[in-house]
């Protein structure tokens, strides 16, 4: 018998350590799930921005792999052996805890039921209500990189049915895409593989938001399937390397991209062919893509003296701020991110102003930085503020009945983008309200 307890003893001493270590580990990972959720509700970042999952807890059965499977770090975790959304805002729609999850308990959505999110009604083949005009990237919902690409991509093969068989004629086009970012580059490559008569235009320039992006900050993506490139593998890339690579393969592939051109009008002739109107130019086309993104034109201050030139809506390189005395306006990521850069140069005297009493809309981290940097004198933060007016060396800002005036060389305003609703009214795309739903 003392054999047999010995025997049980050696085998089960194991088990009990791997057990209580399990236990342990779980408890731990519902600790700090929890610490995550909260620090996300008090700051109140409880509102995922874009495409998000929604947990189904009676089917979820806490095995994690939708945590592990998510590329950012503390989204999701587990609290009482559920998956949860912990960090909502930094939520980007990957869509990788749907794959992963082998109980299918999770729905990929958008909105809340408190938060609509407006987003043109599409067809699976990605054509709006308008015939002939289709929507792929951000402004149909996928701002993610890699979903960007391939949509461009599928976008391209539906209007490659779409212009199937009809007659040809030299002066009308197969498709115009509009916007040069990830998506409208991908479906532009696709075009040029499919041997489509296509122009691509762009507002601004080749690259799309993440040409915007600070100097130096990384940009996460996935590996994607790039037409007439095949497979690109991405993880943490910085935005110059990005934007490097996007400019090569236009080079090598002989793309076009007609910048500095923007979109003004879409009519539907009664024969199908759309009458595309740009800011340079008119075409006649069989199918327009529009491959934009959702911010459209920067929000103004609307405040006397705006319209100096040293009045910015981005922020592309810190360094061109040195000896600079700098307001950035706004209390988003944006805004954190760019008074961030600026002051920790320590060449530029850096001054924050946001209207709200907290900086509630942006990520931890970037909440952390500025506290950083104000703690070290090397950023002021004017909370409870307003830009009143603007002249030529100072900048006029009002905390309730107080008026302070700021020397002032050059203001960055970071107050977020005016969406493209109307104008997609106004061409007749139909436009929906989605409260949580796919």
């Amino acid at each position: 018998m003392s054999n047999l307890t010995a025997a049980a003893a050696i085998y089960l001493a194991p088990l009990l350590a791997f057990l209580s270590f399990y236990a342990w580990r779980r408890r731990r990972h519902h600790e700090r799930s929890l610490n995550f959720l909260s620090e996300s509700l008090a700051a109140g970042l409880s509102e995922p921005d874009s495409l998000h999952p929604v947990i189904d807890h009676l089917r979820c059965i806490g095995c994690g792999s939708c945590v592990s499977a998510c590329p950012e770090h503390d989204v999701l975790g587990l609290i009482d052996r559920k998956a949860k959304l912990v960090s909502p805002a930094d939520c980007i729609g990957h869509g990788a805890c749907k794959a992963a999850c082998p109980e299918d308990a999770i729905r990929l959505v958008f909105g809340t039921a408190t938060r609509g999110v407006e987003l043109p009604e599409l067809s699976p083949e990605f054509q709006s209500s308008v015939p002939g005009v289709f929507i792929a990237g951000e402004l149909g919902g996928m701002g993610l990189i890699r979903n960007a690409i391939e949509q461009g991509r599928q976008a391209m093969d539906s209007i490659r049915q779409h212009v199937a068989g009809k007659s040809g004629n030299a002066n009308v086009l197969d498709a115009v895409i509009v916007g040069a970012g990830p998506a409208g580059l991908s479906a532009t490559l696709r075009a040029r593989e499919l041997n489509l008569n296509s122009v691509t235009i762009d507002q601004d320039a080749v690259g799309g938001t993440v040409a915007h992006f600070p100097r130096g900050k990384l940009v996460m993506t996935a590996p994607a399937r790039l037409p007439l490139v095949g497979q690109v593998k991405f993880s943490e890339i910085s935005k110059e390397a990005l934007m490097e690579f996007w400019h090569q393969v236009i080079a090598e592939h002989n793309i076009t991209v007609r910048d500095q051109e923007s979109l003004q009008n879409v009519t539907r002739r009664d024969d199908g062919v759309l009458e595309v109107e740009t800011s340079n130019a008119r075409y006649l086309s069989r199918a327009v893509l529009l491959a934009i993104g959702r911010r459209g034109t920067p929000r103004k201050l609307g405040v006397p003296g705006e319209d100096s030139s040293k009045v910015t809506y981005r922020m592309t390189d810190p360094a061109q701020y040195a000896g600079e005395k700098v307001l950035v306006v706004g209390g988003g990521d944006s805004a954190l991110e760019a008074a961030c850069e600026i002051a920790e140069l320590g060449q530029a005297e850096v001054s924050l102003s946001y209207r709200g009493d907290a900086f509630k809309r942006a990520k931890p981290r970037n909440r952390l930085r500025v506290e950083r940097l104000e703690s070290e004198d090397r950023l002021t933060v004017l909370l409870g503020t307003q830009v009143k007016e603007i002249s030529d060396r100072a900048v006029a800002i009002r905390r309730g009945d107080e008026r302070i005036v700021l020397p002032n060389t050059s203001i960055i305003v970071c107050a977020g983008g005016i969406l493209p609703t109307p104008f997609l009214k106004k061409i007749g795309i139909e436009v929906v309200k989605k409260y949580g739903t796919e």
